[in-house]
């Protein structure tokens, strides 16, 4: 028996995806959202009594209660780890594609940094309104790190903020600090993105430093279509289960 607390809002897809129910997160609430995802993150590789790596983090595993705070949920592709242990490997790799991180979708390597990762995609998400499989018309098979990518090189980044979010009173130096993060997060090499405990710290203090320029995304859905027939593992669009709270 699985037993879930009553999230009114049920998933956070169903809301920042959905036109008609977007203009419900201002600003506010979803820099909110996205600091309470990163505490929850940080919670589960670091101050649980046990490392857990949720390996399926994502925009419908994020549930909110009736003031929009932010729960994770589903833990059934979960992992736990050894206090001394860095990383393992698998050779079926279960999850979501546009959240998996490249090392994870490509040679089923997992660590903390393959949730940094899928951190990462739910902040441009959150930001945008749009899901990271949604083709742009920046460039061929342009993605949605792609495209905040594309806009952050030419100082445009406030351009990826969702449209229902009034531009008359939001932050933008919150706006450009979370989008930032979310694409330091999004680096295609593991060492290169942040740890949980950094990106709280860069996301809660105006005085924390970050670096002046991320790397380049991990562009590893391009990656995976093109390496599927000759990979090993197995993947799954869905993961084993998921349940929303009626």
């Amino acid at each position: 028996m699985l037993i879930y607390e009553y999230m009114e809002n049920k998933s956070m897809d169903t809301i920042i995806f959905d036109e008609a129910k977007s203009y419900q997160l201002n600003w506010q609430k979803r820099f909110e959202i996205i600091k309470g995802i990163a505490r929850g993150v940080l919670y589960l590789h670091q101050d649980s009594r046990l490392r857990v790596i949720h390996r399926d983090l994502k925009a419908s595993n994020v549930l909110l209660d009736k003031h929009m705070n932010p729960k994770i949920s589903d833990f059934g592709l979960a992992r736990i780890f050894g206090t001394d242990d860095t990383k393992s490997h698998t050779n079926r790799v279960v999850g979501t594609y546009g959240y998996m991180a490249p090392e994870y979708a490509m040679d089923g390597i997992f660590s903390v940094k393959s949730d940094v990762f899928s951190f990462g995609v739910l902040v441009l998400e959150i930001i945008s309104g749009k899901k990271n499989r949604r083709i742009f018309d920046t460039e061929p098979s342009s993605n949605l790190l792609s495209y905040a990518w594309t806009l952050w090189k030419d100082n445009k980044s406030l351009e990826l903020l969702d449209t229902s979010i009034s531009k008359i009173s939001f932050h933008r130096e919150e706006i450009m600090r979370s989008i930032q993060v979310g694409l330091l997060c999004v680096q295609d090499r593991p060492d290169d993105r942040p740890d949980m405990s950094t990106v709280v710290l860069m996301l809660n203090s105006r005085d924390a430093m970050l670096p002046v320029q991320p790397k380049q995304p991990g562009y590893f859905s391009d990656r995976v279509t093109s390496d599927a027939k000759s990979s090993s593992c197995t993947v799954y669009d869905t993961t084993l289960t998921i349940m929303e709270p009626r």
